[in-house]
């Protein structure tokens, strides 16, 4: 019998031990879990920031696409205006010569009519009327008459003429500046808008230059998260093998150390003694059992199959069986270092909720004695660990 009480303390010394590994081992796990979980947001948070980024870099293109277009229209009309000014010029020029060359005529058909009426006036009626009886004949008196109406005629049609000239050549010139006026105006309305829109341009490339720096930075960032997440996932797997590892060697012992027992215990029993010794069962289910258990299974197996819910309800439930864990769900669930989602606070959320109708269920039927797996531990399956599969677990 001391030899079987020597046996137990033992294991529970050994127990003691590995769990002590354990906690320390899983206790890295839940930090780098931690450490991914809190790199994914910002992993997200990059990924957003490039897509607003991109669509403002979008629309600073679209704008600056518009306004270099609207630039060039304004520039062609601007090229149009300078040739329509420009012919004006020239046609103004034009009418300034032509007016320059009436004036001159001017003065010398001033200078004509000046002498002719001068003679008309100093010509008094008798000398006209001597001219007219100087005729030979009738004939001759009326080519007089005729030469001196005709001379009086013609300087009235040339004084018309040059005045009529003289208007025309002077609305002209007026309307010529007025277009000129007009059409500088418009070159310089034009000018400022061309203005206005290179600055624009200026401003939007500007702009956009500086959105593409920025979303080169975001870009950077969301690689630089991705190597820090595959580096820290790569972590979390090499310690996921070392707690396999831990926990296979802690079965081992177990095992090991069950057999031992039960030997030392079947010699006492054939020597005539007795032993109360053995794993602890739990007493009848609670409803605090029944919560804890189903939050549990949703948080370790939320997305899995109903088959997976079953098997991690059944890995708690045979812990609470074993006599190297806690006799109690609670226990099992709140030993240290045994379960992420306990360490993170996930657990206490859900439980706070309350778990879903599947949870709730799978957990009823495993604390109704519905076993389906002989296991006391289970991992995330990658391959390396030997044991039975469902789903992305593998249980062992």
């Amino acid at each position: 019998m001391r030899r079987l009480w020597k046996s137990v303390a033992l294991v529970l010394f050994l127990c003691c031990l590995f769990s002590t590994a354990a906690f320390a081992t899983q206790n890295k796990i839940d930090q780098v879990q931690e450490g991914i979980e809190d790199l994914k947001k910002q992993k997200e948070e990059a990924e957003q920031e490039v897509n607003e980024l991109n669509d403002q870099a979008g629309n600073l293109e679209g704008d600056l696409k518009s306004f270099n277009n609207s630039l060039t229209e304004i520039t062609a009309e601007l090229n149009e205006t300078e040739e329509k000014l420009k012919v004006t010029r020239n046609n103004l020029e034009k009418t300034r010569k032509d007016l320059e060359a009436a004036k001159k005529k001017e003065k010398k058909q001033y200078e004509s009519m000046k002498k002719r009426i001068q003679f008309m006036y100093e010509m008094d009626m008798e000398g006209m009327l001597e001219v007219l009886m100087s005729a030979e004949s009738f004939a001759d008196f009326l080519n007089k008459g005729e030469y001196i109406v005709s001379i009086h005629n013609y300087d009235r049609e040339m004084l018309e003429e040059y005045r009529a000239t003289k208007e025309e050549i002077a609305q002209k010139e007026k309307s010529l500046e007025e277009n000129e006026g007009l059409l500088a105006e418009l070159q310089e309305q034009q000018e400022g808008k061309q203005q206005e829109l290179a600055a624009l341009v200026d401003s939007t490339s500007d702009k956009l230059s500086a959105a593409r720096k920025q979303l080169a930075k975001a870009q950077a960032d969301v690689t630089a998260y991705d190597a820090e997440l595959e580096r820290q996932m790569a972590y979390e797997a090499e310690l996921e093998k070392q707690k396999a590892a831990e926990d296979a060697k802690r079965m081992e012992e177990i095992k090991r150390q069950e057999e031992e027992m039960q030997q030392q215990a079947d010699a006492d029993q054939s020597g005539g003694g007795s032993s109360s010794g053995g794993g602890s069962n739990s007493a009848g289910a609670s409803a605090s059992d029944a919560a804890m258990l189903a939050a549990l299974i949703q948080c370790e197996a939320g997305g899995e199959s109903y088959e997976g819910k079953l098997a991690v309800g059944s890995v708690v439930m045979n812990r609470v069986r074993s006599s190297y864990f806690p006799n109690t769900v609670a226990g099992v669930i709140y030993q240290s270092g045994q379960f992420s989602p306990v360490a993170s606070g996930r657990f206490a959320s859900v439980l706070a909720k309350g778990a879903n109708q599947s949870c709730r269920k799978a957990a009823g039927e495993v604390l109704g004695g519905k076993i389906t797996v002989n296991c006391l531990y289970f991992r995330r399956n990658d391959g390396g660990i030997a044991g039975t599969v469902i789903g992305n677990h593998v249980f062992y």
